[in-house]
Formats: C-alpha cells, structure tokens, sequence
C-alpha cells in the first residue's frame, strides 16, 4: 500500500462542533457590533504598502458578508477586491478555473502579487489558489478554514455535498491532502477553538518560518470576519513586507484576545 494512501486510511477522526458551540454561533451579533464599536481604535492598525487583496468568502455566503471587512482593509489604504462570482454554493473543483480567472484578473489590474484572504471554505480555496498559481499570490491569510486532517468534521459537510456535487469520499480527501502541507508562499491561519462549524483541529497548520497559527479567544465561526481582535491580526499580517515574515505580536490592543503560540 503506497505511504499517502495510508495515512489517508489513518486519519485522525474528529468530531463536528457541539451543537452548544453551533447554537453560540448567535454571538457573532456582538462581535459585529463590539468591532464597530472600536473602529477608532482599529484604525490605528498597522498598514502596509497597499498591495492588492482578493477575499473569499465562506461557504453559502457572498461578498455580502465579507463588506465590513473589506471596507476596513479599503481604510488601511489596501486595494481590496471582492471575489464577485455569487453565492459561495462550494466546489473546490468546480470553482478552481473560475478562481484563477479572477486572480489573474486582479493580478493583471494591479501588476502586483495579491494577498488572498479566506474565510471558512474561501480560505481552503485560498490554499488551493496558491498551490496552482503561487506566481500571482503574495501571502495567505485564512479564517476558521478546514484544510488538514479530517476535514470532514464540520456541521457544514452535508450541505457542502449537496450544493457542490463533490462528495467527501476518501478518495476525494486524499487528493485534497496536499492543501494541508505546506504552502509556497508565507501564510497565516486565525481561529478559535469555540468555532460552531469547523472543528478547530482542521484549522491548525504546522509553523515554520513563514507559516503560523493565530488562535483567537471565544471567537464564533461567523464573526472570524468580523471579530476586532480577528481584524487587527489581519492588518498586521497584511502590514509586512513582501517576502518577509515575522511572528505575530500578541502584546497588542487586543493581546487579551489571543491564545500563546503553539499551544
């Protein structure tokens, strides 16, 4: 039995989010308006030297969702970029032309490499983009996104099926394991571990010298967009030169807020 084919068979099995986590997701309304709260205060985030950001929102949601966020980064002097292809309905391999198209497209516009960030589904296609097109893609930053070990375990899976036609089968997850490697480009990937949707575990990726974790406290799956403490983590990872990468300074306005790293 070839070595991939058994650690697929091997994989951890993890379970979906509690239903209590799932129903929390409802705190996402305050996280909303907490962040609107401290707009003043996140203005004073760190800012870059404008380059191009493509973010992708997460499965059943469209650019919609991903406004505020876009509208601060805008603030931050940062040429954002909605993705503009609808409802996000899934499909990693449905989706994978159309995605470079409109990477290209903005990479063409701008003449630079484009900073991708994903939330939930969004990021894993963040990943994928990188992977087949790092020649275009600046950095990655990801946001409660499902791309290593059992990726299954979400209480999305069932609907991510039946909207994309591709079921999770093992085959399937053993030719979507390389998302979960390492990437080709410096990448970032926030989360929490009270998460409603994706179990946290499926967030983690290994740190190196240019890949890290950023694990945000009592954030829900919904407000990872949203959350303060979420934004200024993408504003300071947005915030480094390119081709540089540092580790995340915790000791910030909102260092209350994330957990030690590699704990």
């Amino acid at each position: 039995m070839p070595a991939d084919r058994g650690a697929s068979q091997n994989r951890e099995r993890l379970k979906p989010p509690s239903v209590a986590l799932l129903l929390a997701e409802a705190r996402s309304f305050f996280e909303f308006n907490a962040s609107l709260l401290l707009s003043p205060l996140l203005l004073q985030a760190p800012r870059g030297d404008g380059h191009p950001v493509l973010v992708l929102p997460g499965l059943l949601a469209s650019d919609l969702s991903t406004a505020p966020m876009r509208r601060y980064l805008k603030q931050l002097g940062y040429q954002v970029f909605a993705w503009e292809l609808g409802r996000n309905l899934g499909g990693i391999y449905r989706m994978r032309a159309r995605l470079r198209d409109r990477l290209a497209a903005v990479h063409e516009t701008t003449g630079r490499k484009v900073s991708l960030v994903g939330w939930s589904l969004g990021g894993v296609y963040a990943r994928d983009l990188a992977l087949h097109a790092p020649e275009m893609v600046r950095d990655i930053i990801t946001l409660g996104s499902p791309f290593t070990g059992d990726v299954t375990a979400t209480n999305a899976k069932r609907i991510y099926e039946k909207l994309s036609g591709e079921e999770l089968t093992e085959v399937h997850l053993e030719d979507l394991e390389p998302l979960g490697g390492e990437m080709p480009v410096p990448t970032t990937s926030i989360y929490s571990r009270t998460d409603g949707i994706v179990n946290w575990r499926t967030s983690q990726l290994t740190p190196s010298p240019r890949a890290e974790n950023i694990e945000v406290a009592f954030a829900s799956h919904i407000g990872l967009i949203v959350n303060a403490a979420v934004l200024w983590a993408i504003a300071d990872r947005l915030a480094q030169s390119e081709g540089v990468f540092k580790p995340f300074d915790r000791s910030g306005p909102f260092g209350f807020a994330y957990a030690p790293p590699n704990r």
